[in-house]
């Protein structure tokens, strides 16, 4: 059972037992055993790569036995607005249709206000300014299994952004959203799907009609959970065509978590074998998110859901279902334990979009979420720059602070190796 020594005195009693023996016998155990390249989970990873990746899964297997990681409120944030980079998001439930809809209603979820966070140039030095003539955004989905926030001291986020700033064409603004974290029992249940996703609708909303961006401006991204959140969202605008909201200009999926029901399970599938080489392991297993998605949805829905796993292998795939979505770059990496469903939904989007439309990076030896880990290199750095070729061969990009427009493309020869279909 997940959060088992949540309670005090087991949860001191647990906590700091489990520090004692991380420090004191599986560090230098994890050292002995992975002293040779050959017995490391890549030959190809440094010592100390490999002693990164277990203390990861060692961390997610601690915090799964214990309790969540608390987040800040968007009034404490609303408080240091200017500094923080922080907006109000008005609540959109106009745009709550059709399944969607209903799924909310038997979820008794509500759209509400929520509040964002801007990242990169200001020109004017205001967080929230309105979009210039052809200016462009990123508007991204944070990960964190449904259950940690995007505040600006989440350092993974920072360096994802980072990364976006450094080798995009022309540093565009990065926009987040704060969506509704989701949470189950043994805590009390709130936000299951789609909170998230009225959520994330709001913010395309507030970036469209509020600041005044061309929907085919924005570049929807989003990694590890939130990866699968802007899958489902650029899904929802493609199918109700909405006549104020069409689909952005872009989708940019890095590591997204896509079978939520682990149907890609087996002893050939990467779920098993990328074991070592990823520290996802207590997020499955625990079926912790999966269920705090779900609220009163029966469980078969995790499954058989497109909403919730696109990529299971249980779903009815009909001709057409992802048809109409705008196009797609799905990053993953060759360690990570989820990769079956992500080629499985690159697959799946390729028969439905072509090949031309989907474009898909595969980086050897790279573990989940990779974006995120200034450690990760040089893969993490490699891979920016396939992305950022990816966004620059379709995107004209206008330079908001001197009005130049140029053309966002730059030619590089490719420095990993790139897996397409």
């Amino acid at each position: 059972m997940p959060f088992a020594f949540r309670h005090q005195p087991l949860h001191s009693i647990y906590l700091v037992g489990n520090i004692l023996i991380l420090l004191l016998v599986r560090l230098p155990l994890w050292t002995l055993a992975n002293l040779i390249p050959s017995w490391r989970p890549r030959p190809s990873w440094s010592l100390g790569r490999v002693l990164i990746v277990s203390g990861y899964r060692a961390f997610l297997d601690i915090m799964y036995s214990t309790t969540l990681m608390g987040s800040e409120s968007l009034e404490k944030a609303a408080l240091s607005a200017q500094s923080l980079g922080f907006v109000w998001v008005e609540a959109a439930p106009d745009f709550v249709l059709g399944e969607i809809r209903e799924i909310a209603d038997a979820n008794s979820v509500e759209a509400c206000r929520t509040g964002g966070f801007w990242y990169g140039p200001t020109a004017s030095g205001e967080a929230g300014r309105k979009a210039s003539p052809g200016e462009k955004v990123i508007y991204h989905l944070h990960g964190g299994g449904y259950m940690s926030s995007v505040h600006p001291s989440n350092l993974s986020m920072i360096t994802c952004f980072k990364g976006f700033l450094e080798f995009f064409p022309h540093n565009p603004r990065i926009f987040t959203v704060e969506y509704q974290i989701s949470s189950a029992p043994p805590f009390s249940a709130s936000n299951p799907f789609p909170a998230a996703l009225i959520d994330a609708v709001a913010g395309y909303r507030y970036l469209v009609e509020t600041l005044g961006f061309l929907p085919s401006n924005v570049i929807i991204s989003g990694d590890s959970a939130g990866g699968h959140l802007a899958f489902v969202l650029a899904r929802y605008l493609a199918i109700h065509e909405l006549p104020n909201l069409p689909v952005p200009g872009g989708l940019l999926l890095l590591s997204p978590t896509v079978d939520w029901a682990v149907t890609h399970v087996g002893p050939n599938s990467s779920m098993w074998k990328n074991t070592r080489s990823d520290f996802v392991h207590a997020i499955f297993t625990s079926e912790y998110s999966k269920n705090a998605l779900l609220g009163t949805l029966p469980s078969s829905s995790a499954a058989t859901s497109p909403w919730i796993s696109p990529a299971s292998l249980q779903l009815k795939v009909t001709p057409g279902m992802y048809a109409g979505l705008p196009k797609t770059c799905i990053v993953a990496g060759g360690a990570e334990m989820t990769l079956d469903p992500m080629r499985t939904l690159r697959d799946r989007m390729q028969e439905d979009m072509g090949t031309r439309d989907v474009t898909y990076i595969e980086t050897p030896d790279a573990t989940h979420d990779f974006f995120t880990a200034s450690w990760h290199e040089p893969e993490r750095t490699n891979t920016l720059r396939e992305v950022a070729d990816w966004v620059g061969s379709f995107l004209l990009l206008k330079n908001s602070s001197t009005g130049g427009l140029f053309l966002g493309m730059r030619l590089r020869l490719p420095v990993i190796k790139r897996l397409r279909r």
